[in-house]
């Protein structure tokens, strides 16, 4: 009986000595992902999770987006990115949805703005955040210069520039937004200044982006695995309750 919960100690030390680290690239975008956040918050925790499962540990390194974006595609240690919207691309494969994040627009409230499709938002300064994908129809309009607009380094300025009147609206996903004002140091005049506007662009879902090579899809093949058995809701639950 000695040999045999002895034998079964040292599978249970060598399986996890063996334990293989695999490195992702992410973002500063809370409550997404953030360095300085409880379990680097809801997508970090549940791509974590979904290679715990298929015994992997989950190294995350944080950096600004066009740097996460870029490291990818220039370090072999890192075998994706994420959190990121669909596109289409030859250079990353996406896995199975890890979440959602409603894309709206921030407004003024002493401005509110009524739209039905984005050409009516011609005659509107919009506002985005720099290398980050909005939607399909929302960037071909930007590429055609059809829409007014300019680009921040990340969503807090585009925030801070809507409730000063420089921008009438700016892409934002509703999560990030509240996150964004409620942490903020001068949280009650953006309150009193900015609000969703009422018309989402869609409930976008987010996935993880793999390298697009034979070893990128063979860890999309390994995570989308591992995420079948992942319960997301339970764990946005539980991370909401912290």
């Amino acid at each position: 009986m000695k040999f045999r919960i002895l034998l079964i100690l040292l599978v249970a030390f060598n399986v996890n000595a063996e334990r293989q680290t695999v490195y992702l690239t992410s973002l500063e975008w809370p409550p997404y992902s953030g360095v300085s956040l409880i379990e680097n918050v809801f997508s970090v925790a549940v791509a974590r999770a979904a290679f715990d499962i298929m015994g992997y540990e989950l190294e995350v390194d944080f950096n600004p987006w066009s740097r996460t974006v870029a490291s990818v595609a220039k370090k072999d240690l890192y075998i994706g990115y994420f959190p990121e919207y669909f596109f289409e691309t030859d250079s990353f494969v996406f896995s199975e949805p890890i979440g959602t994040g409603p894309l709206g627009f921030v407004e003024a409230i002493a401005k509110p703005i009524l739209w039905q499709s984005l050409q009516d938002l011609t005659d509107y300064r919009l506002g985005v955040v720099q290398g980050y994908k909005n939607t399909a129809e929302l960037d071909e309009l930007i590429e055609k210069g059809e829409v007014d607009w300019e680009a921040e380094i990340d969503d807090r300025y585009n925030i801070y520039k809507v409730a000063k009147g420089r921008l009438d609206l700016a892409v934002i996903d509703v999560n990030v937004f509240e996150y964004l004002v409620a942490t903020d140091a001068r949280a009650d005049i953006l309150k009193s200044r900015v609000k969703m506007n009422e018309r989402l662009l869609l409930d976008a879902e987010l996935f993880v982006a793999f390298k697009n090579t034979e070893q990128g899809r063979r860890w999309r093949g390994v995570f989308n695995e591992g995420l079948k058995q992942v319960d997301i809701d339970a764990i946005a639950q539980r991370l909401n309750h912290k």
